[in-house]
């Protein structure tokens, strides 16, 4: 269950430990490497170590001794939960039940250099809890109202809600060996940093100590170009994975030896079977697992790695196996392929593998190609040669690999991540283009037309008409990503992880002209005539069928039963609006107009918000319904900045705007208009006098679920970290 975030194979976390042995107990301790001395003074060293608590995890009663060995029992240990997954389980509260719970034998082994255990731990529901069997409440599949998001919890998922029973796996692996040298970090590489600090650094050196993640990998031999491995870099793909999606599977990922090939390396990097009978929580495995889950979700990648340099251990990418049904949806709902309804059209199904190569090579190493190009992408490789590039003796390393990514500069090659999203319009994810607005007006103009041709051909023979809804929403919000793109330029800024010393202008605010052009973009999107569906859809959408209940994938409603024709409308104005009057955007707006005045203002913004919204001209009743829809989403989201927004001016300027500029004007009082201006005003004049005062508010429709849906790949300049994947790239 996506919602209760716990996936087959998912990694909870590493940690080294020792052993020690204190009269009749066998202690497991935790040291503590996030502060250390990297000295020869062992006084020196023992100062830091006394300075921060290690942990003790763990005491085993010694049950007997033979030759300085000691025999303990790990069940006590392995059968409770370690992980808190009773406080996860929802609706209502869970304990864990240990009667109910037991080693489970069948993944319980030993290997010369780790140990695998495995339990079965059973969670049971109080009867105090809330719902009952199946859930009710807030976990019992219901919406709250419009607003509402429906809830997958423990009854959604597991054979019943009374009682769930999970497997948890524990690893107890030696450690490497000293012979792994860590490569030091550079925020410009596109790989993951492990740090730590150390006390022991010279005066005026940095204390922070930072390594990238990466796999051991060495030449056989060294003096070569180019070279076998040692040992190579081996993932191995889940056989649950049914073809043809195995087989896309492999050759996506195995893309990968690519890039090792340009860093000097033969075959370094190979993509195999999973054997049979062995467990994907293997610690000696690297693994792609194909995950099944209630909703779709992120596909992931993670690792364990040392935390003493850096070095991967094992990798292990999670790919959610609905993913590509969601990408077979959004095809569908932009060709309306099924003329006579019992056809398979072939381009869905490329389209799908296509998608599923590159979220293999994704998530096994971040790839950054452009969507649906076979082979790894230019950027991989740069980030691969400075991860994993040997140097002859001598060779000043840290130079060395500034060197590397100023060639990769030097081809336009750049890295960021999710933590620029929103600030930043090179950084979006599935964002097409490097224009944000103007890829935003062709985007809404293939809406538009997929729209115009929408129908009962976007499903099959022998399917209710309702389902498809299913279909039409990720078509009519197909431009939700780029929204979210062409919102970045507005208030935004162009800046790189700048160095000292590397002759780069670190930053500067996006031109007038193009943050104009956003806005126009944008402001087109909450057009009446862009948000009305178009009458076939209407005409040919009736409520679901019994059997057929209401879901998280479908858009909310104020009409019972009965598909709502305006809350479509709503949620994406929505998107577009809450974007542009984001607390921190409108922070931005106010700053960057104080410093530059040629760049738009936030007053400015809400100007032409409210003239798209006051002053549309509806062609039909429909329209003016969604107009009248749009001008409170406005209204809410101006009195949320002005309550919430920790930037007094922009408190001040939303309210100046509530109050002045909103010109709701005369109109007759038995028209929608009347009615709608009477209501508003009179809602703008109470918050206005009271607004700390509890007055009803509109709760905003929320969207049916996004991400990750839509554009699936992103480039070099469009990258986003989920949790990151430490294969190949190391990322």
């Amino acid at each position: 269950s996506n919602d209760l975030g716990l996936d087959r194979g998912a990694l909870t976390g590493s940690r080294i430990v020792k052993f020690e042995r204190t009269g009749p107990r066998l202690l497991m301790v935790q040291p503590n490497y996030r502060f250390r001395a990297l000295t020869d003074n062992p006084a020196e060293a023992r100062t830091v170590t006394d300075a921060f608590a290690r942990s003790v995890l763990w005491a085993f009663p010694i049950g007997a001794t033979t030759a300085g060995r000691v025999l303990v029992d790990f069940t006590e240990f392995l059968v409770r939960d370690a992980n808190e997954i009773a406080g996860r389980l929802r609706p209502g509260s869970y304990r864990f039940e240990a009667g109910r719970s037991s080693v489970y034998m069948p993944m319980t082994t030993a290997f010369p250099k780790n140990t695998e255990m495995e339990a079965e731990l059973t969670f049971v529901r109080q009867p105090a809890g809330a719902g009952g069997p199946g859930g009710a409440g807030p976990g019992g599949g219901g919406r709250g109202g419009p607003g509402g998001q429906f809830f997958e919890g423990v009854g959604s998922v597991a054979a019943t809600a009374e009682a769930a029973s999970l497997r948890v796996h524990h690893s107890i692996v030696e450690l490497p060996d000293a012979k792994y040298k860590p490569r030091v970090f550079d925020p410009r590489s596109g790989f993951g940093e492990m740090s730590f600090v150390n006390y022991s650094a010279p005066l005026g050196s940095p204390m922070t100590q930072r390594f990238i993640r990466r796999h051991r990998l060495e030449k056989k031999d060294p003096s070569a170009s180019v070279s076998d491995a040692v040992k190579p870099i081996v993932y191995y793909l889940d056989p649950g994975a049914p073809e043809p999606i195995r087989s896309a599977l492999l050759e996506g990922a195995r893309w990968w030896n690519q890039a090792f090939e340009a860093a000097g390396y033969r075959n370094a990097f190979r993509v195999e079977m999973l054997p049979d009978g062995v467990s994907p929580l293997d610690i000696r495995y690297n693994v792609i697992n194909w995950v099944h889950r209630s909703t779709r979700g992120w596909s992931t990648g993670g690792s364990v790695a040392d935390p003493r340099t850096g070095e991967i251990i094992k990798g292990v990418v999670t790919l959610g196996s609905l993913r590509i049904r969601q990408d077979y949806l959004i095809a569908e709902g932009l060709l309306s392929p099924y003329k006579t309804g019992d056809e398979t059209p072939p381009e869905l199904r490329e389209w799908g593998i296509a998608r599923i190569r590159q979220l293999s090579a994704h998530e096994v190493g971040h790839t950054h190609s452009k969507v649906y190009d076979v082979g790894i992408g230019e950027w991989d490789k740069a980030a691969i040669i400075f991860g994993y590039q040997d140097f002859p003796a001598g060779t000043d390393e840290p130079r060395a690999l500034v060197q590397i990514l100023d060639e990769a500069w030097k081809r336009d090659l750049r890295y960021m991540t999710n933590q620029d999203l929103g600030v930043n319009p090179r950084v979006d994810q599935w964002s097409n283009g490097t224009d944000p607005a103007v890829e935003l007006t062709r985007m809404m103009a293939v809406r538009r037309a997929a729209l115009s041709n929408f129908g009962e051909q976007a499903i099959r023979r022998g399917q209710p008409l309702a389902q498809m809804e299913e279909v039409l929403v990720p078509l009519y919000l197909h431009h939700r990503y780029q929204v979210e793109a062409a919102a970045s330029a507005v208030g935004g800024i162009h800046y790189i992880y700048a160095m000292r010393g590397d002759g780069r202008q670190p930053l500067k605010p996006v031109p007038a002209g193009d943050q104009i052009a956003a806005i126009d973009a944008l402001v087109q999107t909450v057009k009446p005539s862009e948000l009305a569906l178009p009458a076939t859809v209407l005409k040919n959408l009736p409520p679901r069928p019994s059997g057929y209940d209401p879901h998280r994938e479908l858009f909310p409603r104020y009409t019972g039963s009965m598909f709502d024709a305006i809350t479509p409308a709503v949620v994406a104005a929505d998107l577009t609006i809450s974007l542009l009057l984001n607390p921190a955007r409108a922070a931005r707006l106010v700053e960057q107009h104080a410093l530059d005045h040629t760049l738009p203002g936030l007053d400015a913004v809400i100007d032409r918000l409210v003239a798209a919204t006051f002053k549309a001209m509806p062609a039909n009743r429909y329209e003016a319904e969604i107009a009248r829809a749009t001008q409170r989403v406005v209204v809410e989201h101006l009195m949320t900045l002005t309550t919430e927004s920790p930037m007094s001016q922009v408190r001040a300027i939303a309210t100046w705007k509530l109050r002045q500029r909103i010109g709701l004007g005369t109109v007759p009082a038995d028209s929608g208009d009347g009615a709608h201006a009477q209501l508003l005003a009179a809602d703008i004049k109470r918050f206005l006098e009271r607004p700390s005062a509890p007055i009803p508010r509109m709760e905003i429709p929320s969207a049916p679920p996004g991400a990750p849906i839509g554009e699936p790949a992103m480039d070099w300049l469009r990258w986003t970290e989920i949790e990151c994947s430490d294969a190949g790239s190391g990322s």
